[in-house]
């Protein structure tokens, strides 16, 4: 009994130390590793690849923590006919990407598909090509993806990509300071100084930021270009001619056609919760070696695109006007008329949605506008000099190669915008207030795209929300709206959700703008980290100083 005693004794013990150390061992294995970097930059944008750039070559350590696999945004995601406003006034990093495209283009091997020689130059307002300043302003989807994966690689700059933030338990904030944010895959990232870099905000709103979603009233800032914009017709964006929405024309009975709102457009001024529409800027090419003829897409249903129908038979012919050359016979393709690309009141919830829905968003947005290239290919009720035309177009085979030859970016024209130290308003823009510290400068039209489609009281459809307002030469943009307010977060910046209204975003928001936000706001970062403050603190005089001194262009 004694050697039963002891045995079942010595058993017991033997039991308690192996549990004690599966359990010490199943411990170490569930702590995970947190990642260090000087600044960890949320996204996979054109801003987060110069803030990049910016920040290794300042000597920081710098990691991009990107939810995408591709690099660049929408700058190698269709936005090849870029709108740069004044160029004279896009300096740093952003002209050295567009000087390094101009390098590739004076290659042989860039002209893939056709002679140098034969294209074109043209760009906005300036030869797409501009030999005196080396720079060009017009290319394809691959050749900037290239041009940002050169940078990268070049600077030995760590991307983790496809790595998607936590929005509900991810981010770890401590008396104001990001302390560290976690992905969904489990990985953690601790930095001094965090860039949210993001078309939709995402590090920003998880850290507890203030922003706005939707277009203000004109009370709000003082604006006359903001809120619901009912009878104002800037561009050919609205229905020129009576169209009936309904099923059976003019018979209200017979229920309204897809995509027109039932609902009242909002009193004139008033803000809203509506933003501007997506689309996807579609890379097409009539070079027919290279060209992919445009897909059926599941669920295909013509009746979706009625209205379009209508607007042909009301004698309407500008079909093709936005089909912007590019080089080797492409194009960017961006929406056109009454009818087109953008996908006029499908996005209101995306900005805040989850990221199963905002996939279900896209997924819609890409049906509709395959369904739409279908559309005006194949059916009968196309006018046949246009579907003739049509036909001999498609998508480029060589662009997009592992989604389909479709952009693997849709355009995400605006989302949340921050409230921050400083918000940039249509006054600054127009030059009737002044702006303070600025750090760069913007240029393009205040331009929004249409927000909603409606029902006008004679019983036909008009759409709302398309304004376009010259800023009358560049304005400059302040280093406040890149910083959220101090008393919310000290060690965040926001280059892309930058605090704007509506209407002032609608300039702000061009791709060449991003970058140069991209890099000042790195800049500041650098100097918020050697001085041990808050990116509130930087002083705007020794930013500025270093600013200038790395091309950037500021006043």
């Amino acid at each position: 009994m004694k050697y039963i005693s002891r045995f079942v004794l010595h058993m017991i013990g033997f039991m308690i130390s192996t549990l004690i150390l599966y359990s010490c061992e199943d411990k170490s294995a569930d702590v995970k590793e947190t990642i260090t970097a000087d600044i960890i930059i949320y996204g996979g944008t054109s801003a987060a690849i110069m803030a990049a750039v910016e920040a290794k070559r300042s000597g920081k350590s710098v990691i991009v923590v990107s939810p995408d696999k591709h690099l660049g945004g929408l700058t190698s995601g269709g936005l090849g006919w870029t709108d740069t406003g004044d160029k004279s006034v896009i300096g740093g990093l952003a002209r050295e990407f567009y000087q390094r495209i101009y390098k590739h283009y004076n290659t042989d091997e860039a002209w893939k598909w056709q002679p140098k020689s034969e294209y074109g130059n043209t760009g906005q307002g300036t030869p797409a090509m501009d030999g005196e300043n080396r720079t060009m302003w017009i290319f394809e989807p691959h050749v900037a993806e290239n041009v940002f994966e050169d940078l990268i690689k070049e600077n030995e700059i760590r991307v983790d990509r496809d790595e998607w933030l936590d929005r509900e338990n991810g981010v770890v904030v401590e008396d104001g300071t990001i302390k560290s944010i976690s992905t969904l895959t489990g990985k953690t990232y601790s930095a001094k100084v965090f860039l949210d870099a993001t078309y939709e905000g995402d590090l920003m709103a998880a850290a507890g930021v203030s922003y706005h979603v939707g277009r203000e009233g004109k009370d709000v800032y003082g604006e006359e270009w903001n809120g619901v914009q009912t009878g104002v017709l800037h561009h050919k964006h609205w229905f020129q001619s009576n169209v009936s929405p309904y099923i059976i024309p003019g018979d209200s009975t017979s229920g309204l056609l897809p995509r027109v709102s039932s609902k009242a457009p909002g009193k004139k001024h008033d803000g809203d919760h509506k933003i501007q529409a997506y689309c996807f800027r579609s890379c097409m090419t009539n070079h027919e070696v290279n060209r992919v003829p445009f897909p059926k897409p599941e669920g295909y249903d013509p009746m979706q695109y009625e209205l379009l129908a209508r607007v042909f038979d009301s004698g309407w012919n500008e079909w093709f006007n936005k089909f912007d050359a590019i080089p080797n016979h492409k194009t960017d393709t961006n929406n056109h008329g009454p009818f087109s690309s953008d996908n006029i009141g499908m996005n209101y919830d995306y900005p805040e949605a989850s990221y199963e829905r905002r996939k279900e968003i896209i997924k819609e947005h890409e049906q509709y506008q395959k369904g739409l290239l279908w559309f005006v290919a194949n059916d009968p009720r196309v006018p046949k000099s246009v579907q003739m035309e049509m036909q001999k177009w498609g998508l480029a085979k060589d662009e997009f190669v592992d989604n389909g030859n479709w952009p693997h970016q849709i355009y995400v024209r605006e989302a949340r915008r921050m409230v921050g130290e400083f918000v940039m308003t249509e006054n600054e823009l127009l030059k009737k207030s002044k702006t303070p510290n600025p750090i760069g400068l913007g240029s393009y039209t205040m331009d929004s795209h249409n927000a909603q489609r409606y029902i006008k009281p004679d019983g036909f459809v008009q759409n709302e929300g398309d304004i376009g307002v010259e800023t009358n030469g560049p304005y400059t943009i302040s280093y406040g709206s890149l910083v959220p307010k101090k008393n919310e977060c000290k060690n965040l910046l926001v280059p892309v959700c930058v605090s704007s209204s509506h209407i002032a975003f609608g300039s702000i928001r061009m791709e060449p703008v991003f970058m140069i936000l991209g890099q000042s706001a790195a800049t500041a970062a650098v100097i918020a980290i050697d001085e041990k403050i808050a990116v509130q603190n930087v002083d705007y005089k020794q930013l500025k100083k270093v600013l200038l001194s790395k091309g950037q262009i500021i006043e």
